[in-house]
């Protein structure tokens, strides 16, 4: 039995002698279908978070330009209307912070960007750009925001505009994320001209979804013990459409409330055999079913049979709530409001920068030798030679962890190497700008510093290019302390004179009278692109 809560989620506090406030919330979710907004009042004390207001406008973003694959100027216009209404309501609501993330169509535009940056320019909201398994990640801390397992092994798929989302997790962790190129407004553009849809058509788009499923549902079943039969939720419009056509036809009534209602595959099947032999007005005039969903709807529908016929799973129950609520719980977390039942959600960034360590062999004891250093550097000069926070902080840690990774390719050029292993490896709980920066920051830990043929470098906003160059300057003094790899280097400590504009960095020997002669010409070495980046000069003075 699933418990459902749909007015509240309640948890465990993760400080409770941190002095936290009550705030209000907004959400927004820029989807290829879509757009999602919801505000949220969030209670400090127990603590929670309510929705108080919700609004969708169905913008059809993934509208794309077959020749070029960009954002059309009418489907911007549309979200940007669409966004400007989400402000408003929001500065109605008086939100302390609107939190807003694009996925499928925005990710894959080769314009996605400078429509991200029209945002942020005409109506000051910031977006943040999430890979497929971020996006299935936060969908699933949504669907874990409203409903409670029981310990029991559970999955969920979300089908939307231009992907499907799909998890499996049990009380202790997720087993499996994945987002795959399949999602009802994606597969309409591509595949259906016919209305009702022609058995032709029908066949092509059967076998290519079967097709594009097979790898995820193959890793999402070797992640299963033997006997497992995982409990299945689903979200997004298709599914909620499913539900309150299937209870209008058994009940004579739409479903209330709609989360946790229960559809089989069977009647799923019966829906689909049925909306095949409509056309477009026909499916539009049946009981919740709006127009856009109309031009949609039999793609989605198919989606989902053929995932649930691939998992071997009979029966699926509807969760409201999905990626928006998710942001809402995401936020949370990493802002030390909650300890979710799955504790390990809090510290999500950190452990996939540890997975992606071991991935690629990257010489653990080495790697936190230089974190630690660099970290040690950082805070000892913070308020003094920079004036960064725990995000760019954090930043620095991953990339010190990964620097080296790229050593799993070749050691020539092995620094450009790490920067493509990070940038593409699924750092999960980041933003794909976070994801930029931290690979950045590996490239430039050694070699030469950012040049004007860099398009990647020089195509980021001013103050992520300053962020590189710094974070990246210290990681260089950083590695430079422990050149043997050895842990010659035991401590440090940063002092520095401001009269004169000179860092003074005591290093204390791990062995004593171990002159560190080659950590000490390394540091002479690499130091240049630090001292001009902070306009300080370098000293270092061994500590016995």
């Amino acid at each position: 039995m699933v418990n459902i809560n749909n007015q509240s989620v309640a948890y465990q506090s993760l400080n409770s002698s941190r002095q936290l406030k009550d705030c209000t919330l907004g959400a927004i979710d820029i989807g290829t279908n879509s757009i999602h907004m919801v505000v949220v009042k969030i209670n400090a004390q127990i603590p929670s978070f309510t929705i108080i207001a919700k609004e969708k406008d169905t913008v059809r973003l993934g509208d794309r330009n077959p020749e070029d694959g960009n954002l059309t100027p009418e489907a911007m216009e549309r979200s940007l209307s669409a966004l400007k209404r989400c402000k408003d309501l929001a500065d109605s609501l008086k939100v302390d912070q609107i939190i807003a993330v694009a996925t499928s169509a925005t990710r894959e535009a080769p314009n996605g960007m400078d429509f991200l940056n029209r945002i942020e320019s005409e109506l000051g909201i910031k977006v943040d750009l999430i890979s497929g398994q971020e996006e299935a990640r936060r969908i699933y801390l949504g669907v874990l925001s409203g409903m409670d397992f029981g310990g029991g092994i559970h999955s969920l798929i979300d089908i939307g505009g231009g992907s499907t989302e799909m998890v499996l997790a049990d009380n202790q962790e997720t087993r499996h994320l994945s987002s795959t190129k399949v999602g009802a407004v994606r597969l309409n553009q591509d595949f259906i001209t016919t209305d009702p849809v022609s058995e032709k058509e029908f066949i092509r788009l059967k076998a290519y979804i079967q097709g594009m499923l097979e790898r995820p549902v193959d890793e999402f079943k070797n992640a299963l013990k033997q006997g497992e039969k995982p409990f299945l939720v689903g979200t997004s419009g298709t599914i909620e459409t499913i539900a309150i056509i299937d209870a209008m036809e058994t009940q004579g009534s739409e479903p209330n409330p709609l989360n946790g209602y229960e559809i089989s595959k069977k009647r799923i099947e019966q829906i689909l055999e049925k909306l095949l032999k409509m056309d477009y007005d026909e499916k539009a005039s049946l009981s919740g079913m709006s127009e856009r969903r109309a031009e949609i709807i039999v793609p989605g529908i198919m989606i989902l049979l053929e995932a649930m016929t691939m998992l071997d799973i009979d029966s699926i129950t509807i969760c409201e709530r999905a990626l928006r609520e998710g942001i809402i719980v995401d936020w949370m977390l990493q802002n030390g409001y909650i300890e979710n039942r799955l504790v390990f959600q809090t510290n999500v960034r950190s452990r996939s920068v540890m997975k992606i360590a071991h991935k690629y062999q990257v010489d653990l004891p080495h790697g936190e030798r230089i974190a630690e250093f660099a970290l040690k550097i950082f805070d000892q000069t913070q308020g003094e030679l920079h004036s960064w926070g725990e995000k760019e902080r954090e930043y620095l840690w991953a990339a010190a962890i990964l620097h080296n990774c790229g050593l799993y390719i070749s050691h020539g050029a092995h620094h450009k190497h790490s920067y493509y292993l990070i940038r593409h490896a699924e750092l999960l709980g980041f933003t794909e700008i976070e994801v930029e920066l931290i690979a950045q920051i590996a490239r430039y830990h050694r070699k030469s510093k950012p040049k004007r043929k860099h398009e990647s470098y020089y195509s980021l906003a001013h103050d992520n290019r300053k962020i590189i160059k710094q974070m990246s300057a210290i990681l260089r003094l950083a590695i430079a302390l422990d050149r043997r790899q050895l842990g010659a280097i035991k401590d440090l400590e940063c002092k520095y004179d401001s009269e004169y504009d000179k860092l003074h960095l005591h290093l204390t020997p791990t062995v004593k009278n171990d002159d560190c002669a080659l950590e000490l010409w390394n540091l002479e070495y690499k130091k240049p692109i630090f001292e001009n980046e902070f306009e300080v000069k370098v000293l270092a003075t061994l500590t016995n």
